[in-house]
C-alpha cells in the first residue's frame, strides 16, 4: 500500500510523519505548480471550487508516482467539501486510475472513528503505536505553525525582509527531518533563535492585517499567491485567523482537551451579524473580523474560492461589520483565472488605504 493525500499548506509534514510512524509507505504529491492546477482544471467540473481542482491535480501527480491509496477528508453541512471525496473518486476512476480512496469523516471528538480508519489502513496495531504516531505528528504540526507565525511576526521589521522566508523554509526542512519529539523541540528552539538574530529596524511600526476566509485558500500559499510573504515584504504584519492545529483541535479533539475556547469567542463576536452556522468557515470569517478590530488591527483581508457559498454569505455581511467598526475589509476570490498582476495591485491599493487611514487618525 502506497498512501497519498492532498497538499494544504504545510500539512504534508505532520501527516507524512504520522503515516510513516504507522509503518505505511507514503507518496507525498510533488509541490503544487501550474501543472497541478492545469491537471485539476482539465478534469474537474468547471463550477467546482478551486480546492477541489487542486486536490485532483495533487492526486493525479501522486498516482503517476505510484500511489494506490488516497486519504481524503470528509465534511458536513452546506459547504460542498462534504462531497469532494466522492466527486474526486469518480473523476479519477473515469480517467482509468486504479486506487482505493479512504474518506476521513469529521470525528468531532469521536476518536473511535479515527482508530477504525487507522486499522483499515494498517490492520491490527497496538494503541501505543497509534498514540506514538499521533504525538509525533501533532508535535510537528504545532512546530510548523509556530515558525509560520514567527515568520509573519518578524518579516516586516527586518532590514532585509526576504531573510524571514529563507529562515522559514530552512525551518520547515529541519522539522520535517526531525526523528523524535525531542528532536522537533530542539530544532524549533534553533529556528526561534535564528529568527531572533536577524537584523531589525527598531523604529518601525508595521500595519497589522488579519487574514480570514476559507481554510484551504488561507493556508495554501500557491492558491493565495503567497499573500503572507507579499504583505510582509510590503512592511505589513500578518496574522491568520486559522492554522492547521486550530482546525485539528476544533474537529478532532474532545472538548475537554482543547486548549482554549477560541471557537466560543468567535461565535460570540459574530453574534450581532451572523448567529448561526452557514457551513465552512463563513461564521468564523465574520467573528474573526470583529475580533481583529478589537485587537487593534488596521485591516482584514478575506480570502476564498470563487463560488464558495459560506464565504459569499460572510462577504455580504462584512461591509456592515467594516462600517460599524471603522475597519477596512478587502474580499478576494481565487480561481484558476486569478492573475497575479491584478491581485498585487489590489493588495497595494488596500495597504495604501490603510496607511492613509492611520496617518489621518494620528493627525486627529
Amino acid at each position: 500500500m502506497k498512501v497519498t493525500f492532498p497538499h494544504m499548506g504545510t500539512m504534508s509534514i505532520p501527516v507524512k510523519s504520522m503515516l510513516e510512524e504507522l509503518g505505511l509507505e507514503v507518496v507525498v504529491p510533488p509541490p503544487i505548480t501550474k501543472r497541478t492546477l492545469d491537471l485539476g482544471v482539465k478534469h474537474s467540473p468547471e463550477f467546482a471550487c478551486l480546492p477541489l481542482k487542486m486536490n485532483v491535480g495533487n492526486y493525479i501527480e501522486a498516482l503517476e508516482q505510484g500511489a494506490d491509496t488516497i486519504l481524503m477528508g470528509g465534511g458536513v453541512g452546506p459547504c460542498r467539501f462534504g462531497y469532494y471525496g466522492e466527486v474526486q473518486e469518480e473523476i479519477l476512476e473515469g480517467l482509468g486510475y486504479d486506487f482505493e480512496m479512504i474518506i476521513l469523516e469529521p470525528l468531532q471528538g469521536d476518536w473511535k472513528e479515527l482508530f477504525r480508519t487507522i486499522k483499515l489502513l494498517v490492520g491490527n496495531i497496538a494503541i501505543t503505536k497509534i498514540r506514538s504516531a499521533w504525538q509525533k505528528g501533532w508535535a510537528k504540526a504545532k512546530a510548523v505553525d509556530k515558525i509560520n507565525r514567527l515568520a509573519n511576526q518578524t518579516r516586516p521589521y527586518l532590514l532585509k525582509r526576504s531573510q524571514a522566508s529563507e529562515v522559514y523554509e530552512e525551518g520547515l526542512e529541519l522539522i520535517e527531518q526531525a526523528e523524535t519529539i525531542k528532536d522537533v523541540e530542539t530544532k524549533l528552539s534553533l529556528i526561534e533563535e535564528e529568527f531572533n538574530n536577524l537584523d531589525r529596524n527598531k523604529n518601525f511600526e508595521p500595519l497589522k492585517v488579519g487574514l480570514v476566509g476559507e481554510i484551504y485558500v488561507v493556508l495554501e500559499p500557491f492558491t493565495n499567491l503567497q499573500i503572507e510573504k507579499k504583505l510582509g515584504e510590503m512592511g505589513v504584519l500578518v496574522d491568520k485567523s486559522i492554522y492547521l492545529t486550530d482546525w485539528i483541535e476544533g474537529h478532532i479533539f474532545p472538548s475537554f482537551l482543547r486548549q482554549d475556547q477560541k471557537g466560543k469567542k468567535v461565535k460570540e463576536a459574530a453574534q450581532p451579524y451572523l448567529n448561526h452556522f452557514v457551513g465552512g468557515h463563513g461564521l468564523e470569517s465574520v467573528g474573526e473580523t470583529v475580533l481583529y478590530s478589537q485587537k487593534g488591527y488596521d485591516g482584514v483581508i478575506q480570502l476564498f474560492p470563487f463560488t464558495c457559498m459560506p464565504e459569499i454569505i460572510a462577504e455580504s455581511i462584512l461591509p456592515t461589520v467594516s462600517r460599524d467598526l471603522n475597519l477596512p475589509v478587502l474580499s478576494l476570490t481565487m480561481d484558476e483565472h486569478t492573475g497575479e498582476a491584478g491581485y498585487v495591485t489590489r493588495l497595494e491599493a488596500f495597504i495604501d488605504l490603510l496607511k492613509r487611514k492611520r496617518r489621518k487618525e494620528v493627525v486627529i
